[in-house]
């Protein structure tokens, strides 16, 4: 009876020890959406501070995208307004895309989520990393399938030519959200966006865009990157009280600057 009892403590032991050894020795982190990939991109972006996995960030993209050129996206980080003194920044990140970085979103004086479309290259997690004012991170994520190559095809416009007759021009115009707690804001600023990675066309891409008010305030900003798809098109959501005109101001990064009054 002894014998027994001590042949099932140790077994219950080196089961414990092999839970733990694979917990240590897994590759992924961690990583819930199971991504080697993640811990390469955990140290880039957090380093040592403090970083955990949330329902509350909300990433929402198709389960599988059928147009790898131009897969829809929302990051939604409201339910984290409250906490840590407010929210930072907001960072997307493509895991398996040869440019793993897609977009930057200082949400500053709008809410945090917005919603446009991305190129993906293949299967991927997609992240939204939120930091909070006391410098923790917070990661929510999703799966996407895709037959690939949406970073190494050209876009519609630089096949047809296009694209020059109509770079940087902007379309913005605000909708009421029927929820009645913010007021939309969609807006398209018309540019190639081309990654670097088709053979012949150098990197081409809107670096940055920025909405102030008309006493010089800003709203929001954004960093762009090239994964974002081409002619970006961008839906924010902003308070009900506020200013009613606005100025865009951005560039990309050949130093070409882009200018619009945006009016609500």
């Amino acid at each position: 009876m002894i014998l027994r009892r001590h042949l099932l403590l140790a077994g219950l032991c080196g089961m414990t020890a092999r839970a733990s050894l694979a917990n240590n020795q897994d590759a992924t982190g961690g990583d819930p959406l199971g991504s080697m990939q993640w811990p390469g991109l955990r140290k880039h972006y957090a380093q040592d501070a403090p970083l955990r996995f949330t329902d509350e960030v909300v990433v929402r993209t198709p389960t599988f995208a059928e147009d790898a050129l131009n897969v829809p996206l929302q990051v939604d980080a409201r339910a984290l307004q409250q906490v840590g003194g407010g929210i930072a920044r907001m960072v997307v990140v493509a895991d398996r895309n040869p440019i793993r970085e897609v977009l930057g979103f200082e949400p500053l004086r709008s809410l945090p989520v917005l919603a446009f479309r991305i190129r993906l290259e293949q299967a991927s997690p997609i992240r939204c990393l939120v930091q909070t004012r006391d410098g923790h991170w917070h990661v929510g994520g999703a799966m996407t399938q895709a037959a690939g190559g949406g970073c190494t095809v050209p876009g519609a416009s630089r096949t047809d030519g296009s694209w020059s007759q109509t770079l940087n021009q902007v379309q913005a115009r605000f909708f009421s959200n029927l929820a009645g707690a913010s007021r939309r804001l969609r807006l398209q600023v018309m540019h190639p966006m081309d990654t670097g990675l088709v053979a012949g066309i150098p990197a081409f891409y809107i670096e940055q865009l920025e909405l102030r008010d008309a006493a010089d305030q800003p709203w929001w900003r954004l960093a762009l990157h090239e994964p974002v798809s081409e002619n970006p098109l961008i839906t924010l959501e902003m308070p009900t009280e506020g200013p009613r005109e606005f100025r865009l101001l951005g560039q990309d990064n050949n130093g070409n600057r882009i200018a619009a009054e945006v009016r609500a």
